[in-house]
């Protein structure tokens, strides 16, 4: 994926969700997670239920030191993975939400 090409599209008003998730993977992948964040955001304004976005939403804001924001995320993410039947991702989210848990209860 080309950021530019994805962004100049973005610009020409060829807004979509999964133009969204693509820059937002790039940026996460670019680890700039507060813009990935944003246009994972937007993702999910777009198509609520979008539950690869929610994913990725929660990844981007553990990165950028968010914790509670990206178990939120995740939690919301479920919910839609889970409606939909998208059970790859109700496995992976359910991973990231156990290791949250697990960091959260581990000793000092």
């Amino acid at each position: 994926m080309n950021k530019d090409a994805l962004l100049n599209m973005l610009a020409s008003g060829r807004d979509n969700p999964m133009l969204r998730l693509s820059l937002g993977t790039l940026y996460l992948g670019e680890d700039d997670a507060v813009t990935a964040a944003e246009y994972l955001r937007k993702a999910i304004e777009l198509d609520p239920a979008y539950s690869a976005a929610y994913k990725l939403l929660g990844k981007a804001l553990l990165q950028a030191g968010r914790t509670d924001d990206a178990e939120a995320a995740w939690h919301d993410g479920l919910a839609v993975a889970e409606r939909r039947g998208d059970m790859q991702t109700v496995r992976e989210i359910t991973v990231f939400l156990k290791r949250i848990a697990k960091a959260r209860n581990a000793p000092d």
